[in-house]
């Protein structure tokens, strides 16, 4: 048995440097020096030495951006997704590798995540028929999200293969951003052409794809993952404000926002969740205003889709009411808001 590897809990609005190693080697296939466009991101090349280096979600963004401008590739995130699998998630990927079956390797990944990526929340809802992975970026101020959710889409594609079988196909891919004006690549990766302009970032697939058993899963090298895992847990969340903006984000995202429910998932009551958190210098629905902003601005800046679509998806009641959030967060309309940004 292989020896389990020393990690640190990867902080707040962060992610593991796994998934990102790569983009030296895919810039110089590419054509580009990745000292020079290192540079123009102003990111530290060091950190991708080693894949449990931590980078933040705003400098992880920045960079993929930089990539995208530099090779004029706007599928930059696509290519490098592709070349990453379960291997990049770490300590996470290791014991899904080795849990018993597929679903419990995805319920793994969705139930840990928060150890290798702490910038958004990932959702599994397992139907008769149909299954949907999604995953949400939750953390503001965040360039290129496009890049991330492309990146990520096609590693959930790899991982998928390598629980269920290198026949195993999605029924849809769905991306939050404009469709390209090439949908090609996107199409060799996936097998399909991604549905785009989508609410979150999504892959459809067969319930039954998930059921049969990890053929190479070590049953004494799960039991070892999972208590150091466990133990890696209780580090991370000590912070309970970091934690119930992830189940705030998650709720959203369900159409659910009452600060009931999150202290039902906290299994607090919630006068004592709203007096914990107020401790902090913050509150539930602070929180959850965070989330919507940050959806909310991806939306506008990475789609067309319309204002009062944007505010339906988001659970608001109306527009106006949407609108009269999104002033107080930025002082102007989401409209003027998206056009100012676009002409930067």
């Amino acid at each position: 048995m292989k020896p389990i590897a020393q990690v640190a809990a990867v902080t707040e609005g962060a992610v593991r440097a796994g998934p990102l190693i790569g983009i030296p080697r895919l810039l110089r296939r590419l054509g580009r020096d990745p000292a020079v466009v290192f540079a123009a991101a102003g990111f530290d090349a060091c950190l991708l030495d080693d894949p449990e280096n931590v980078v933040s979600f705003v400098a992880g963004g920045r960079l993929l951006d930089a990539c995208a401008r530099a090779t004029a590739c706007p599928h930059f995130g696509l290519l490098l997704g592709e070349q990453n699998g379960l291997e990049c998630l770490g300590l996470v990927g290791m014991l899904a590798r080795h849990s018993p079956t597929a679903k419990r390797a995805l319920r793994n990944i969705v139930l840990h995540l928060h150890l290798h990526d702490r910038g958004a929340v990932p959702t599994l809802s397992v139907g008769a028929a149909e299954s949907r992975l999604v995953y949400n970026i939750y953390q503001p101020g965040v360039m290129a999200t496009a890049q991330i959710y492309d990146l990520t889409a096609a590693v959930v594609y790899n991982i998928m293969r390598a629980l269920c079988g290198p026949d195993w196909q999605p029924l849809a891919v769905q991306l939050p951003h404009a469709r390209p004006s090439d949908p090609g690549p996107y199409r060799r990766v996936f097998g399909v052409t991604p549905s785009f302009t989508a609410v979150e970032m999504a892959l459809v697939f067969s319930s039954e794809s998930l059921e049969q058993p990890l053929p190479d899963a070590d049953p004494a090298h799960y039991r070892a993952l999972e208590g150091r895992i466990t133990a890696l847990s209780a580090t991370v969340y000590r912070d309970l404000v970091s934690r119930t903006r992830r189940i705030a984000c998650n709720l959203l995202h369900c159409g659910v926002g009452s600060l009931e429910s999150a202290a039902e998932v906290l299994s607090m009551h919630p006068r004592t969740l709203g007096r914990s958190l107020r401790r902090s210098g913050t509150s539930y629905r602070q929180l959850r205003e965070e989330c919507a902003q940050a959806q909310a601005s991806q939306l506008l800046l990475e789609t067309e889709l319309p204002i009062a679509e944007i505010a339906a998806r988001l659970h608001y009641t109306n527009p106006p009411a949407f609108t009269r959030a999104f002033r107080r967060w930025t002082g102007s309309t989401p409209a003027a808001w998206r056009a100012s940004r676009r002409k930067a």
